[in-house]
């Protein structure tokens, strides 16, 4: 697929428990013209999500199938058995309809698709001013075993080395100016 000149992306990554959502949740609400771009996921739905709104939910054979009739823009095993990725029909709807898609990815999936559209392009690397607040953020939303905790954090922290790879970082101390720096780039990118 060719890229059009009128086919932007926004590409946001963090390690987890970075306040990405939060600050994706902010930039959707604040400019209509943006648009989530939903993943597809091997995952189970947490409580609050539901299916093609925050994630499509599919099992792994499906995934695969997927993978195989290179249906994915991206894709990564993100943790032993978890598959997330972007469906290249999901940049295409959004694309349709006149919006900016709005990539919540992780930074391997990013870097993939800063490669395949190095123009048109924005990134941003959004973190914890720490691993130990990376933790503490983590612990509070209750949904992690020690084990899983554990392996956040860790991969938190390889990801974190991962952060020259992307034009903007922004370092989620305080959400309010987080949000503002983040506000900051994505108006210079959609006048540009």
């Amino acid at each position: 697929m060719s890229e059009k000149i009128y086919n932007k992306i926004i590409l946001i990554t963090a390690p987890s428990g970075s306040g990405k959502t939060s600050i994706v949740k902010h930039l959707l609400k604040k400019y209509p013209r943006l648009s989530f771009s939903i993943s597809a996921t091997t995952r189970k739905p947490r409580a609050n999500e539901k299916d093609g709104v925050d994630y499509y939910f599919i099992d792994e054979k499906e995934f695969r199938d997927k993978i195989h009739k290179k249906e994915f823009l991206e894709w990564e095993m993100v943790y032993e058995g978890k598959y997330y990725g972007t469906l290249k029909s999901e940049m295409n709807r959004l694309w349709a309809e006149g919006k900016v898609p709005v990539l919540d990815l992780d930074v391997h999936g990013a870097i993939h698709v800063q490669r395949q559209y190095p123009v048109n392009t924005i990134s941003i690397f959004i973190q914890a001013p720490s691993v130990e607040e990376l933790r503490n953020r983590l612990m509070k939303r209750g949904t992690e075993t020690p084990e899983s905790l554990q392996a956040r954090v860790d991969k938190a922290s390889y990801e974190m080395t991962f952060r020259s790879h992307f034009e903007n970082i922004i370092v989620n101390d305080d959400f309010e100016k987080a949000c503002r720096e983040a506000d900051g780039i994505i108006e210079q990118f959609l006048a540009g």
